[in-house]
């Protein structure tokens, strides 16, 4: 088995984490690099090696190329894991990595290229049989080409960044006389949030679902394709919770995605992980984009399966062939993630900052935390609002909700607010328990969780509520002693 000696992660927080653990059970050294803001984050302190990169702005830190490939060879790494978001879906920084010899974690830089564009990704999944939401004939240069190609289309529509993800610079447009104000808004968030202002126009499909489906891949033309994921409880075009399998889907729709997928990423040569996004409505699939990277979500395909994806990633990476077979790839029970923010569910979501007063992870069988944060810990709004993320596995769908429901419960975070109860919220649901939502949902149902949350918070039903009040009694005894003392004295 090929193995790698020193791996750095371009990355923060949890995922950062979670690399690194891999890295620890490979017997590999994990280095982590950080900005001012990050300091006495528990990534850095977790890693073998840690270094400085700047401050906390991302354009002279983790999205400084040229810095991170200084550090790279100051500590001698023979490969770079990007994570999630920052530059790990960047063609240029998988580029800067061949060029030094260093193993980049993740698809080749050309294939990255290649798909990384949205509107490039369409006509490639085309070709290969793969169904297309109806969307511009390649990017918008000015609202009246946008004008234009929206009435052939037809109204609704929604302007999308050609090099964005994460839901990040998504418009929709109802109709005409709205398109000259929102395609210039949309044009400057690309530019500013993805150095790329290329916008292309498609159909709004509305009340869908959001599927995916994660594959991987090595240098001999080997790929698995697992189940899917459903996505769709999202809130701003963002994820917020996800499970697997999907409740609406069919074993033979399933079957049918795998092979689909399968068939492009050896059609396109893909190396190492990316997962296809769908948009699912009316018993089809339309194809959203290719995110070549690690998914947030990736744990509850590994929860599900019982396969650690970040070591596979590794391994394939080094040049050693997937460890298991499409066929071998047994999918048992249910999975569901919930993430976990920081901000204040009863004040719009507001971003909430603070050091952390205490902090208690759940446990028990069947429950997984992801997270990069402890007792002590500053939030600050520098970077996402995501500090961890809870996973539960049950026997079926509905023991992994009760099981997530005790998780949440037992979740003490004080210090900050965070979504939480928000999250305890939607678990009561009963459409969400029953499987019956859509992208939809939250903005549906708004009004009425935000309710159920208030209630949850005012009757103290979490265990952090219960004890909040003597974490801050203590607190607050402890200033009034150092004040006194330092009176004293």
């Amino acid at each position: 088995m090929n193995l790698f000696k020193k791996i750095l992660v371009a990355n923060r927080g949890e995922i950062a984490i979670r690399v690194m653990r891999a890295c620890r059970e490979l017997g590999i050294r994990s280095v982590a690099v950080y900005s001012e803001a990050d300091r006495d984050s528990l990534f850095t302190k977790y890693a073998d090696e840690s270094y400085f990169l700047g401050p906390a702005e991302v354009s002279q830190s983790y999205l400084n190329i040229g810095k991170i490939m200084e550090v790279a060879g100051k500590a001698g790494v023979d490969a770079i894991h990007p994570g999630y978001g920052f530059l790990s879906e960047n063609p240029k920084f998988a580029a800067a990595c061949e060029s030094a010899g260093i193993a980049f974690i993740g698809p080749q830089s050309i294939v990255m290229e290649m798909l990384g564009n949205k509107i490039n990704a369409k006509f490639i999944v085309k070709k290969c049989g793969v169904n297309i939401i109806p969307t511009s004939e390649g990017a918008i240069q000015n609202p009246p080409d946008a004008i234009k190609a929206a009435s052939l289309i037809g109204y609704p529509v929604i302007l999308k960044a050609a090099g964005g993800g994460g839901g990040r610079g998504m418009y929709i447009v109802e109709e005409e006389n709205q398109m000259t104000r929102m395609f210039e808004l949309a044009q400057s968030t690309a530019q500013s949030t993805f150095g790329n202002n290329e916008i292309f126009i498609e159909k709004f499909i509305a009340g869908p679902k959001h599927i995916e489906f994660q594959f991987m891949a090595d240098k001999f033309g080997n790929v698995v394709c697992f189940d899917e994921r459903e996505c769709s409880i999202q809130m701003r075009h963002r994820k917020l919770i996800e499970e697997s399998p999907s409740p609406a889907i069919t074993e033979p729709e399933r079957d049918k995605m795998v092979n689909l997928i399968q068939a492009m990423a050896k059609q396109v040569g893909y190396q190492n992980t990316g997962t296809a996004e769908f948009l699912y409505h009316n018993g089809e699939f339309y194809f959203i984009e290719i995110n070549t990277r690690l998914q947030v979500e990736h744990t509850i395909t590994e929860i599900h399966t019982r396969i650690d994806l970040v070591k596979e990633q590794i391994l394939v990476a080094a040049g050693n062939p997937l460890s298991f077979k499409q066929s071998e790839i047994n999918h048992r029970g249910w999975a569901i993630e919930c993430r976990i923010n920081a901000e204040d569910p009863l004040n719009n979501f507001y971003p909430s900052v603070g050091r952390l007063k205490a902090y208690r992870a759940p446990g028990g069988i069947g429950v997984r935390i992801d997270s990069g944060i402890y007792s002590n810990s500053l939030i600050t709004t520098d970077y996402d609002s995501l500090v961890s993320k809870v996973i539960a596995w049950g026997r079926d769908r509905n023991e992994a909700l009760e099981r997530m429901k005790r998780a949440l419960y037992e979740y003490v975070i004080v210090g900050i607010n965070s979504n939480i109860p928000f999250h305890l919220a939607m678990m009561n649901d009963r459409d969400f328990q029953d499987g019956k939502y859509d992208t939809t949902f939250i903005q549906k149902k708004l009004e009425y969780l935000i309710g159920e949350t208030k209630q949850i918070k005012d009757k103290k039903i979490l265990l952090e509520d219960k004890i909040r009040d003597d974490v801050d009694k203590t607190t607050a005894a402890s200033n009034v002693a150092f004040d006194t003392s330092r009176m004293d004295g």
